[in-house]
């Protein structure tokens, strides 16, 4: 599968886990592994969904007004494992730079190879070595390469990144990031129920985390019944503690207190959640994307 990153120039092998999990996965093994693991203080692993807004020239919100903001925010809050959408190939590239060397990432673009948004998913290589990855993409063919059968206003797909975790004795997760259709309800329901599938196969070998933007809120729709009827926990209703509620989509209006939560954190049972929240850090009144991120801080 195209990823451009230098991931790609690592050994291919097959998937173990696609064969055991009867998956029509393709994967890839990756060979190389960081020196040691980035612990917090109690072991935690600290995940970020975020919907990073495609770099554009428009003002008053282009990139290069945002990117000096977004560099603040993930610096201060150096997440294990960040699952994005909507970045472009060059946007990934200044935030791998921006993130520091301990950072690398795991993505193809929507329409393959370095064309259009990706599904990157950022990892902190001192915590995390990932073991094997791949993508499907949303449609009734999900292992083509842009399959797009179900009226989707644009190419939405899923990559996912099996991780051993270094502290915590080698333990392996997956995690699953996504970004639903805009427009169509019809797409969005048939993608949940293809993810929640895979989540089913993938979850009978080792714990899955889902990220993503899934443009539907929270309690409130088909999608979130599918993907919690999947057997998912949302971290955000089982955290012991929580943030202060805001809608994560503003548009760079407003902030809206209790709003809609469309941007979600779902991780399969047996976690345990100690802290979610939304972030609504910005400068000067500058925020870094038109998506609040979410975070949570979990014990898998």
């Amino acid at each position: 599968m195209p990823t451009p990153r230098r991931v790609t120039r690592r050994p291919v092998l097959k998937s173990a886990l696609a064969a055991s999990a009867a998956l029509p996965l393709s994967s890839t093994a990756l060979s190389s592994e960081p020196a040691s693991a980035h612990e917090r203080p109690d072991g935690r692993l600290d995940v970020m969904s975020f919907n990073l807004r495609y770099a554009s020239t428009a003002e008053p919100n282009s990139w290069a007004a945002r990117r000096p903001v977004m560099r603040r925010l993930l610096r201060r809050e150096r997440p294990h494992v960040l699952g994005t959408q909507e970045g472009l190939y060059r946007q990934l590239r200044d935030i791998e730079a921006d993130l520091g060397p301990a950072y690398d990432w795991i993505g193809t673009g929507r329409a393959g190879g370095s064309r259009d948004e990706f599904m990157a998913v950022f990892h902190d290589t001192r915590r995390l070595v990932p073991v094997e990855y791949d993508h499907f993409w949303l449609s009734d063919t999900p292992d083509v390469i842009a399959s797009n059968t179900w009226g989707n206003a644009s190419i939405r797909m899923v990559t996912w990144v099996r991780f051993r975790d270094l502290h915590a004795g080698g333990r392996e997760f997956c995690v699953l990031d996504t970004h639903l259709d805009n427009a169509s309800q019809y797409a969005r329901e048939r993608a949940a129920a293809l993810i929640a599938e895979r989540v089913g196969g993938l979850a009978r070998v080792v714990p899955v985390i889902v990220t993503g933007d899934f443009n539907v809120a929270a309690r409130s729709d088909p999608v979130y019944d599918t993907m919690l009827g999947a057997g998912l926990l949302d971290t955000w209703d089982a955290a012991t503690e929580r943030g202060e509620a805001y809608g994560t989509f503003h548009g760079y209006l407003p902030l809206v207190p209790d709003g809609a939560r469309i941007d979600w954190i779902l991780v399969t049972p047996g976690a345990t959640v100690h802290r979610a929240s939304v972030s609504t850090f910005a400068v000067d009144g500058q925020f870094p994307s038109d998506h609040l991120p979410v975070l949570a801080s979990l014990t898998l």
